[in-house]
């Protein structure tokens, strides 16, 4: 595995090349971003298309866009979505006209407490056209007639999302779910999608115990339509993590389950705690990101979500200071490295059945104190074993283990291959 400073300049470098491009939850963008991220780890792309009934949804028309602009009288174009694809609300309909400020105003998405940034906004399932940017700018439009035009379509196409399944040694999956829909906005959800592709790659390079599908998609209908498409299997799920903000310089949020006590929960509690970080534990709301689809209650998955500062949650949330500049290599790569410790424990946390369960077994003459020797935790590895053989009963899992002795997973775990090999217990 590379340094951590590489791999988080690697993931910057990615979203550097996501961010320009204007994405939608259709069209070309999506198709763009996942024809890039398809050049870090192979992508099953599907083409869902217009009209297609997902639950309770149907899948829109598809929107594209070229060129928009606001140009005042001598030509100049004060508003223009070459410079940044937030300037125009997202799904605008065609327009080509002229129009005084005082009615163009009405199509005119500010934040008049953030006067330099521009918001983001849509109207994706409402027709609408509009233009987005900073109230400074808008402050100086003097009265008169501007030019206004979008150049966009709203046609019959398709919805774009993509896989990637790293096979493991069992059937069940851990899914991991990001949104690809959003223009321009780095940490809101570039940096997740970066975080989401390094897992996989990771991943790959190993033969991990359950088999790991990666979801690339247009938030909400994204999640819903693949739900909607894979309702027959969706038992194999077993675990779940929605991946957003994952570059911010905040702490690390875990926002638990609809269950709150999937395993899922319980893994990532640890894995924060255990790490020192700081972080904090939020219980489940119906509002976010798409954990919401996958623990609604016909689904009710063990899918917990991952940012750093939550949705909404700071200043930049959904305006052009979401930037290059907001996000870090160093953030990228340390909620990375959550992801890996609380894929090791998934990996890892089994039952085993304790084989000689009358009494506590002799374990120097079966060498395994021995096997310990010059360890510098050999009284923890120690008692480690005595934990686990004490509460392998076919009920307890490793990470019971772990939470009732106050030991380190990883060293709880290594107890368990070492009593295996020697006979003692079994999963």
């Amino acid at each position: 595995m590379a340094p951590v400073t590489q791999i988080g300049e690697e993931m910057y470098a990615l979203v550097e090349r996501l961010y320009p491009l204007c994405r939608s939850i259709t069209g070309d963008g999506v198709r763009a971003t996942l024809d890039i991220v398809g050049e870090y780890i192979p992508l099953q792309v599907h083409e869902v298309p217009t009209g297609t009934q997902v639950l309770d949804w149907t899948v829109p028309q598809e929107w594209n866009i070229r060129d928009a602009y606001v140009a005042d009288a001598s030509g100049n174009r004060v508003v223009d979505f070459a410079a940044s694809s937030l300037h125009v609300l997202g799904y605008s309909v065609p327009v080509s006209a002229t129009m005084p400020l005082a009615e163009l105003r009405a199509h005119l998405h500010t934040l008049p407490d953030r006067p330099a940034w521009v918001p983001y906004r849509t109207s994706y399932y409402k027709p609408d056209w509009g233009f987005c940017l900073a109230q400074d700018t808008l402050d100086a439009m003097p009265d008169g007639e501007y030019e206004v035009r979008i150049d966009s379509t709203l046609a019959d196409g398709h919805l774009t999302y993509a896989e990637h399944v790293v096979p493991g040694q069992v059937a069940d999956e851990v899914i991991v779910s990001c949104h690809v829909c959003h223009p321009s906005l780095a940490n809101d959800n570039m940096a997740g999608v970066a975080v989401a592709t390094f897992l996989a790659r990771e991943l790959a390079e190993q033969t991990p115990y359950y088999t790991y599908r990666f979801i690339f998609a247009p938030g909400t209908i994204g999640a819903i339509t693949w739900l909607a498409r894979n309702a027959e299997r969706v038992e194999r799920v077993k675990h779940g993590l929605v991946l957003a903000c994952a570059g911010d310089p905040g702490g690390l949020t875990y926002k638990q389950s609809r269950r709150g006590d999937a395993e899922i929960d319980r893994v990532m509690r640890h894995v924060l705690a255990a790490s020192e970080r700081p972080h904090h534990i939020t219980e489940f709301t119906p509002y976010g990101y798409d954990e919401r689809q996958y623990c609604s209650p016909g689904f009710n998955l063990g899918v917990g979500s991952l940012t750093r500062t939550p949705y909404a949650g700071y200043p930049e949330y959904h305006t052009s200071a979401d930037n290059l500049d907001f996000v870090s290599p160093e953030a990228m790569a340390d909620t990375l490295a959550v992801c890996r410790e609380a894929s090791a424990v998934l990996d890892r946390n089994r039952r085993y059945l304790n084989l000689s369960p009358y009494g506590e077994p002799q374990l120097g003459r079966r060498g395994l104190y021995d096997a310990l020797g010059g360890r510098s935790d050999t009284k923890q590895a120690q008692m480690a074993m005595l934990w686990v053989l004490n509460l392998s009963d076919g009920e307890h899992s490793l990470l019971d283990v772990a939470e009732r002795s106050g030991l380190p997973f990883d060293t709880v775990a290594a107890a368990a291959d070492a009593l295996q090999g020697a006979g003692l217990i079994k999963a």
